[in-house]
């Protein structure tokens, strides 16, 4: 008898040193994807603006020390670093945004954000994740917790970055100027998702090569000389000034740029006069100016300083102001990067639900990282459900786009998909050492 407890006493002790039963990312998912979606809505009801991600990122650094990452905090404004090692392999970034938008949410659901802030004209804006950052970073999390919950199926080091500031364009270049690459480590890849609103949930896109665009803005601040709308031969108009530089601009791209080579320039906003019968002495136009490749890049923006020095000169008007911000470059996704990952998806999802798109002209700061020298692999994960996007469909609209204050996506069915794939990407790029 004594002999049978001795054994069983010994049995429950081997039990106990022995390390959980591993579970396959789909599986875990699964079984977590209630808590994920909690906390999705978390911080979907606790939006911040660019370079305000103050308790996004506290909650962001929160979560990953519970997964026993070494993390820092305040690395480039709000940025949050954390650090998961699990013995010798590949390096392997994790990126998500953190910042949320200036829009109002008209969705109607019951965990919609109801946050307000003052705005630049004195008044107040809502703020809202309507580019889906909010998915991103529950993503990020989730794929943290599975990692650590499931250390014997992979080997390497992980960074998980928690990025400010990507709706302005500058909060990956801010991360890189403080260190992250020194003070850290350059990866060996690093991996991004964004939320596709078009796309339904379940699949995944992607793209090798350019993905999303260069993006730079332009302010032009055309000079007259102001007077009475009666008299305007006393005058230097500059609202027909401005009228016909806008016009101008478009033949940058129809007649100066190859037509093979994507490139939009497009006026989003003009700012003039205060008064039916006054002409006024300026006249303020905001571009936006699209592109992939560098060459095409400075083509457009010299082309643009040309023809508003030249409308000024045919006016016989005092010289433009014009000043370039806000540039971004040009997501080019590395080859082989997308050939090692690309096969993975397939297995995980079937080849149905993997998908190639088209690139698009909006722009990703995810660019950075990859002309830092990492190679980089942005993919795109379906948020609408295929029923949803069909019933936009049968009334003729492809149904909200990212940065709609309407747009939502079905968290559940995304995270799903989300988290089980990036994920079982790591689990293939960073092998268990036999």
């Amino acid at each position: 008898m004594r002999c049978v407890v001795s054994v069983l006493i010994a049995s429950a002790m081997f039990a106990l040193v022995q390390p959980a039963a591993a579970e396959d990312p789909r599986s875990w998912t699964h079984e977590h994807l209630s808590e994920l979606v909690e906390l999705y809505r978390h911080f979907h009801q606790h939006p911040e603006l660019s370079f305000k991600e103050k308790e996004t990122a506290a909650r962001l650094a929160k979560e990953l020390r519970a997964t026993g990452a070494q993390v820092t905090t305040d690395f480039g404004g709000y940025g949050v670093v954390a650090i998961m090692k699990n013995g010798p392999g590949p390096r392997i970034m994790l990126r998500t945004d953190l910042d949320a938008l200036p829009v109002t949410e008209e969705t109607g659901l019951v965990y919609s954000s109801r946050v307000r802030v003052p705005n630049d004209d004195g008044g107040q804006t809502g703020v809202m994740h309507a580019c889906g950052h909010d998915i991103h970073i529950t993503n990020l999390i989730g794929v943290a917790r599975y990692l650590a919950a499931n250390k014997q199926l992979w080997s390497g080091t992980v960074m998980f970055i928690g990025q400010p500031a990507e709706e302005k364009g500058g909060g990956a270049k801010v991360m890189l100027d403080a260190g992250l690459f020194t003070k850290f480590f350059k990866p060996d890849m690093a991996l991004a998702l964004h939320v596709d609103s078009t796309l339904a949930t379940g699949k995944v896109g992607y793209r090798a090569g350019y993905s999303q665009a260069n993006v730079d803005s332009v302010d032009i601040i055309v000079r007259g000389r102001g007077g009475h709308g009666a008299v305007p031969n006393n005058t230097i108009d500059p609202i027909v000034e401005a009228a016909r530089l806008v016009l101008d601009l478009q033949t940058i791209i129809s007649r100066e740029i190859k037509p093979t080579e994507p490139a939009v320039i497009t006026v989003g906003a003009i700012h003039a006069g205060t008064k039916h019968n006054i002409i006024p002495d300026s006249c303020h136009l905001q571009l936006t100016v699209r592109s992939y490749s560098d060459d095409v890049r400075k083509q457009l923006l010299a082309a643009i300083r040309r023809k508003a020095l030249a409308s000024a000169a045919s006016s016989a008007a005092p010289e433009p102001s014009i000043e370039f911000s806000d540039g971004t470059p040009a997501v080019k996704n590395d080859e082989k990067l997308v050939d090692r990952v690309v096969p993975i998806f397939k297995r995980v999802l079937g080849n149905d639900k993997v998908v190639e798109v088209d690139p698009t002209m909006g722009g990703e700061d995810f660019s950075e990282y990859g002309l830092a020298g990492a190679p980089i692999f942005m993919f795109r994960l379906g948020s609408v459900e295929a029923t949803r996007l069909a019933g936009y469909k049968r009334v003729g609209t492809t149904g909200p786009s990212l940065h709609s204050a309407h747009y939502y996506p079905d968290a559940s069915e995304t995270l799903a998909t989300g988290v089980t794939v990036m994920s079982s990407v790591v689990l293939d790029l960073l092998p268990p050492k036999k």
